[in-house]
C-alpha cells in the first residue's frame, strides 16, 4: 500500500459514515396558527392592587382632561414613562417648564389631554397614571407626546 493510501484509508473510514443527502431525518414541528397559539398571562397576586385601583380620579375629571383643549403654544416633544402612580391627577413633570402652569399632552394619534405641567425634578418626563389611562396607553408604553402650554 503506497502512502497516501495508508494517509487516506482512515479518513475514508470516518467520513464514510457521514450525511451527505440534504433532507434531515428528524421533521420540524408542526406550525402553529396565531389563532391556537394563546398569549400567557400572569395573574396578579392575591390582595394586589390594580391601575384602576390606583386611579382615583372621578368620571367628570377624566373628561374635564378629555375635553377638546383651547390652542396653546408648542414647548417641544417628550417621550415619557408613567410616573408615581400613588400621585393622583392628571400632570406631565418635563424639563421644558419652569413652573407649574395649564397643558396639554398631544399623542400622535391626535388624541389629547389638559394636564398640569409640572417642572423635573431629576429623571426623566413622566406622565401621571390619570393621564395614560385617559388616553388609553398601557402602563408599559412609552410614548412621545407633544407638549403643548395654554
Amino acid at each position: 500500500m503506497s502512502r497516501v493510501a495508508l494517509v487516506l484509508a482512515p479518513i475514508t473510514l470516518a467520513l464514510s459514515g457521514c450525511d451527505t443527502s440534504p433532507v434531515s431525518a428528524v421533521a420540524p414541528p408542526p406550525a402553529q396558527s396565531a389563532a391556537t397559539v394563546a398569549p400567557q398571562r400572569i395573574a396578579p397576586p392575591a390582595g394586589s392592587r390594580t391601575a384602576a385601583a390606583f386611579d382615583r380620579t372621578s368620571a367628570a375629571e377624566k373628561a374635564a382632561a378629555l375635553a377638546a383643549p383651547a390652542a396653546g403654544t408648542a414647548l417641544g416633544q417628550v417621550t415619557v414613562s408613567l410616573g408615581n402612580p400613588a400621585e393622583q391627577g392628571f400632570w406631565l413633570r418635563s424639563a421644558l417648564v419652569k413652573d407649574k402652569r395649564p397643558g396639554v399632552v398631544k399623542l400622535a394619534s391626535g388624541k389629547t389631554a389638559q394636564v398640569d405641567l409640572l417642572p423635573l425634578t431629576g429623571g426623566g418626563p413622566q406622565l401621571s397614571l390619570a393621564a395614560y389611562r385617559a388616553l388609553g396607553l398601557g402602563l408599559t408604553d412609552l410614548p412621545q407626546v407633544t407638549v403643548l402650554a395654554r
